[in-house]
C-alpha cells in the first residue's frame, strides 16, 4: 500500500510538472519541491523512494496484478 501511495505521489507530482511546463509556459509546478525544498535531502529523499516504490511494483506486479498472474486470459 505504501508503495502505491508514493507511486500516485509520484505520478501527480510529474504529471504536474508536465502540465506546467505545457500550459505554464515552463513554470514550476513541483509539489515536492514546493513543499520540501528548503529541506533538499529530503525531498532527495522522498524521490528516491518514490523510485524504490516503482521498482517494487515493477518487480511484484505480476504476482498480485488480477489480469497479469498465472492462469489469467483475456
Amino acid at each position: 500500500m505504501t508503495a502505491c501511495i508514493l507511486l500516485w505521489i509520484g505520478g501527480l507530482n510529474w504529471g504536474l510538472v508536465g502540465l506546467g511546463w505545457v500550459v505554464g509556459g515552463g513554470a514550476d509546478w513541483n509539489v515536492v519541491h514546493m513543499l520540501l525544498g528548503s529541506w533538499p535531502t529530503v525531498e532527495g529523499i522522498v524521490y528516491i523512494l518514490v523510485g524504490l516504490a516503482a521498482l517494487y511494483e515493477i518487480f511484484t506486479h505480476k504476482k498480485t496484478c488480477k489480469m497479469c498472474g498465472s492462469g489469467s486470459s483475456m
